[in-house]
């Protein structure tokens, strides 16, 4: 218990000097790089060289744990608001289905990286290698600890290289996604000054500090934070007892399930009983989400700081082709349908915010448009938000689907799964279309 209590104290110091260095280093706040990340990196430098090999060995499993709360606090507070007549059904499911694409084609190309190497070129690479791909340029840093979570659940040894080779690809995304997104944004937006604050990451003045979110609840009976966070941690302990229940009795399929699919899945009943018994006021979806993303932080800095270096470099060819035509078959799908089924509803606005999602995380595209609308009076924060929230859910569960896949039956099977994905996803956005035509 003292490793872990150690450990966190450790990863903290290490968010505190990547703060430090952020809000002084002008490049890396021209890159928008996280202090986690940044943390995570000198933590990385660092190495085992005064650290004890326990707490890295404690650290090094932190991404897997908390990615399990995270994901389970996803449904709390959902509200699917602002879906009002033909044309926004249009253009919020259009959004979710371009993103969708961009998923199925990662996923795609992952695993087609992996049955070229492996077979053309007698790469010794595992079945499993692939959603590192989608993993890291639409989940984030934070999503790689899915990936080590449910490989570490199926007893593979290599879960800690799945999970740094995933860390790999949400760097590169998120770097190379805000190049990109910055120099696209200068040629195309006349006005695209960003302000000194949202580079150094933080507000001096006390005023244009926003609040963390409501206080729905009193602190003479119980704080905010806590019993939000309560919530979130119950659903997790609950979920645990269920799959164990699974397990003992050896239940077909749900006894593989992973477990922050079933804390996901708990959680939606959770959220509709509190909406059912009429005590949605006691939740706030803005407390949840800073909840999220305070363990979303360590995730990162866990993840990064204990990479397997070496043994990601072994796969460094296949790795760099994944990311390179990654990149490219996202840039150019999302832009080619952007501007083909919003010609003239703010193209640019909405292939600039999906762009930043698909190469980095929700808060990258959020970010890009505030750059492009930053008093946001165009319908595009709504529409995209929306559609992300389909998005996250979706590509969780496809992820999981995919690895338990490979693992059976080898990278053909998810190659085939996602082919048929992207075709019937074309045909549901020209059908979604159609809508607001009528």
């Amino acid at each position: 218990m003292n490793t872990i209590f150690y450990s966190i104290c450790y990863l903290s110091v290490l968010l505190l000097i990547g703060t430090f260095i952020r809000s002084k280093i002008k490049l890396l706040q021209e890159l928008f790089i996280p202090a986690s990340v940044i943390g995570g990196l000198i933590g990385l430098i660092i190495g085992s060289t005064f650290i004890p090999d326990t707490w890295l060995t404690e650290i090094a499993l932190f991404p897997g744990i908390l990615i399990i709360p995270i994901i389970a606090s996803v449904p709390l507070g959902l509200e699917f608001k602002g879906i009002t007549g033909k044309s926004a059904t249009r253009d919020i499911g259009i959004m979710s289905a371009i993103m969708l694409l961009v998923t199925f084609t990662q996923i795609f190309i992952g695993y087609s990286t992996n049955l070229i190497f492996n077979n053309l070129f007698s790469f010794n690479i595992y079945n499993t290698f692939g959603t590192e791909l989608n993993a890291g340029f639409s989940g984030g840093h934070g999503t790689a600890g899915m990936i080590g979570r449910i490989l570490k659940d199926m007893n593979m040894d290599y879960w800690a290289i799945a999970q740094g080779i995933a860390t790999t690809t949400a760097t590169f995304g998120l770097i190379g996604g805000i190049i990109l997104g910055i120099f696209l944004i200068n040629r195309s937006v006349k006005s695209s000054s960003i302000p000194a604050e949202l580079k150094k990451g933080y507000y001096t003045d006390i005023l244009k500090q926003e609040s963390l979110g409501r206080e729905t609840m009193l602190s003479s009976s119980v704080d905010t934070l806590a019993f939000h966070i309560s919530i979130i941690f119950s659903v997790c302990g609950l979920a645990f007892i269920i799959l164990n229940f699974f397990k003992k009795y050896k239940i077909p399929v749900l006894s593989s399930i992973s477990v922050w699919v079933i804390a996901m899945i708990l959680m939606f009943g959770v959220w509709k009983l509190i909406k059912v018994l009429k005590l949605e006021w006691c939740v706030d979806s803005k407390v949840k989400t800073r909840l999220s993303s305070l363990l979303t932080e360590f995730a990162i800095i866990s993840a990064v700081t204990t990479l397997p270096f070496k043994a990601v470099f072994y796969y460094a060819v296949p790795i760099f082709t994944m990311l390179i035509l990654g990149f490219i078959s996202t840039w150019f799908i999302i832009k080619y349908f952007s501007y083909k089924y919003f010609k003239n509803n703010y193209p640019f606005e909405r292939f600039i915010a999906m762009l930043g999602t698909s190469l980095g995380i929700f808060l990258t595209g959020l970010l890009f448009l505030r750059i492009c609308d930053s008093e946001f009076s165009t319908p595009v924060l709504g529409d995209y938000s929306l559609a992300f929230s389909i998005t996250a859910l979706t590509g969780t569960i496809l992820i999981a689907t995919c690895i338990n896949l490979s693992f059976q039956y080898g990278p053909i099977a998810p190659i085939f799964l996602n082919l048929i994905f992207i075709f019937v996803t074309i045909i549901l956005i020209k059908k979604l279309n159609s809508i607001g035509c009528e």
